[in-house]
């Protein structure tokens, strides 16, 4: 995932690796229902991980559930990326208007810190804006905690469980839109997005730390109004 500015990446590495696109359902469990205007679709995405590995060297789906995990040595998605190392599920529906949602349970092992583990990716936008609408990191404070790029907290305690996340995002062609950030089915976050761009969701471990980083995802459902 994104850093919120130019993607820094401790170093720029060689040789790509396309990872193969997978398909899933429309409708899977829900925390809670959203309002009768959103309509759950089919999603599609590609896995995103180091050039250099195989999928399974950092990603497994087993049981109804995606585990990811990258370390801080990893190379990054693309040879010669300046971006961090990653294992993630990169949405292929892309929009740049209207209203899109992305909602998932998620489960962060203890001690992680540094990943972001859902992001809005913002291309062909305006130079000198910022490269995502929204990144939710996870940092190694007060029973791990779930914030909005480093200040905004939207949940601590969160090591450990299953908790959902539900970011609702209503774009605007020429101008900025709003992103509300749910867990577990309360209102945390509302803010403007960062303008005009061709955007996507993505899910998994961007991780800007030291160490491993693991996350798990199960019951992801895809929206639009």
């Amino acid at each position: 995932m994104e850093t919120p500015a130019l993607h820094t990446r401790r170093s720029a590495l060689a040789l790509a690796l396309t990872a193969p696109l997978l398909v899933a359902p429309a409708a899977q469990a829900l925390a809670q229902p959203p309002s009768a205007q959103w309509v759950s679709t089919p999603y599609s995405y590609t896995v995103q991980k180091p050039h250099n590995l195989a999928v399974s060297a950092r990603y497994k789906f087993e049981g109804g559930v995606h585990t990811m995990w990258v370390y801080d040595y990893d190379q990054p998605h693309t040879p010669g990326s300046p971006t961090d190392p990653r294992t993630e599920l990169r949405f292929n529906q892309e929009y740049t208007s209207g209203s899109r949602a992305w909602q998932g349970e998620i489960f962060i092992p203890s001690g992680v810190s540094g990943p972001t583990v859902v992001q809005i990716l913002r291309e062909n936008r305006p130079a000198g804006t910022r490269a995502t609408d929204i990144m939710l990191n996870v940092a190694n404070i007060n029973g791990g905690t779930l914030r909005k790029d480093s200040n905004q907290v939207i949940a601590t305690g969160i090591y450990n469980k299953w908790f959902t996340i539900r970011i609702e995002h209503t774009a605007v062609a020429n101008g900025r839109g709003t992103t509300r950030t749910y867990y577990n089915g309360s209102l945390k976050l509302t803010h403007a997005d960062e303008g005009p761009a061709n955007r996507y969701f993505k899910n998994g471990v961007y991780h800007h730390g030291s160490g491993r980083a693991e996350a798990r995802f199960r019951n992801i459902t895809y929206w639009r109004q």
